[in-house]
């Protein structure tokens, strides 16, 4: 997908979604998104309505969750676990599972992390800090809730 806009990544997770319950064969990608989509019968529905839900804006300040942006974090933390980029998540990723015994809870906890480095590079208008991220996930390695 390499740069999509919001449009075109929403159109992408709900494809593999349709694909994924018409039985169609999948891509690779599409197949790792729709085991994601699988670990939130929450959006199950939200993504079988596209037309009713690619405009759709969910608003932090009125307490929602976007389920795309949410989504599109978990492939973005499986490409990282992939390559081990930043050099170290996996092992620290590695260790959540172990101390959770759930890898999407593990993910989750990576998730956080990966949202507070995003939110301070914006904030600041800096590149990503791949140090702090690692640091944040030490924390959470350490059974530490507060980064």
């Amino acid at each position: 997908m390499f740069n999509p806009d919001r449009d075109e990544a929403r159109r992408f997770l709900f494809e593999a979604w349709r694909k994924y319950r018409d039985k169609s064969i999948l891509s690779d990608l599409e197949a790792l998104a729709a085991d994601h989509i699988l670990h939130h019968p929450e959006y199950h529905a939200l993504l079988a309505s596209p037309d009713a839900n690619l405009n759709r804006d969910w608003l932090p300040e009125n307490g929602e969750t976007n389920p795309f942006l949410h989504l599109m974090m978990h492939l973005a933390i499986s490409e990282q676990l992939a390559i081990d980029q930043p050099p170290g998540i996996l092992a620290r990723y590695r260790t959540l599972v172990l101390r959770l015994s759930d890898e999407h809870r593990a993910e989750h906890e990576v998730m956080d992390c990966l949202a507070e480095m995003i939110w301070n590079s914006q904030r600041n208008g800096t590149p990503p800090d791949g140090a702090a991220y690692l640091t944040c996930l030490g924390k959470k390695c350490a059974g530490r809730t507060t980064v």
